[in-house]
């Protein structure tokens, strides 16, 4: 097992390096481009508008794959974090409070209920917000005519629970299945890493993360950390 760990660990390092190196010829590419555009809207003919459309079509695909790559090195990179005591309360609270403008904007109730009790956590405040972020995009991307999100934490026996539910388009078993695996997406464009890195953060927690969703209904993500007796 420990082999295979660090067979995997090494083929995810090449894989990360070799994006990395991806990255700086298409930002080469994608520039020039820019400036190729910018020289054929000098020149009015039928001809530098069919290359311009092309231009455009090829800008698109430049800034589609840096997407990809940016989210492929963000998954790549994740190997240890470090964790300190911390409120998983001021964590939700944060992220809600940075998508509550784009909720108003689209007729999105943030429902907010938060244990003043609940125990402290081992947290890292970047990756964890970066992995609630991501949830809660999802959430409003599957309510586009309104809805509400509900934010819910609590303690159990084994620990400390969240769970976001919205009210949203929800999806079918079978994209609960493979919702957190790399590079699989039911989005136009997307790159199908941003659950799979929520989930490695997470899980990089000492937590475990559920779903379950219907069609019609939404969808519950449902997060559970262990709390250490000493910070109990």
């Amino acid at each position: 097992m420990r082999e295979v760990r660090g067979q995997y660990e090494e083929l995810a390092e090449l894989a990360g390096s070799l994006a990395h190196e991806i990255k700086n010829p298409l930002s080469i590419i994608h520039m020039n481009i820019d400036l190729l555009s910018e020289d054929l809207m000098e020149i009015e003919s039928p001809s530098s508008r069919r290359c311009q459309n092309r231009v455009d079509m090829v800008r698109n695909q430049c800034e589609r794959m840096e997407g990809l790559l940016r989210d492929f090195l963000k998954f790549a990179r994740l190997r240890h974090i470090d964790l300190v005591p911390g409120s998983l309360n001021d964590q939700v609270q944060q992220v809600l409070n940075a998508y509550q403008a784009q909720a108003d904007s689209q007729d999105v109730e943030l429902q907010r209920y938060l244990d003043p009790d609940l125990p402290s956590i081992r947290l890292h405040s970047d990756s964890l917000q970066s992995a609630l972020m991501n949830l809660v995009k999802n959430a409003l991307e599957a309510m586009p005519d309104g809805g509400q999100l509900w934010a819910r934490t609590y303690s159990t026996r084994g620990g400390v629970n969240l769970d976001l539910i919205d009210t949203g388009t929800g999806v079918d078993d079978n994209t609960v299945l493979h919702m957190f695996e790399p590079f699989y997406s039911t989005k136009d464009g997307g790159s199908g890493l941003g659950l799979p890195t929520a989930r490695k953060i997470i899980e990089a927690h000492g937590a475990r993360i559920t779903v379950q969703s219907e069609i019609g209904r939404g969808t519950k993500f449902s997060l559970q950390f262990p709390v250490p007796a000493r910070l109990g």
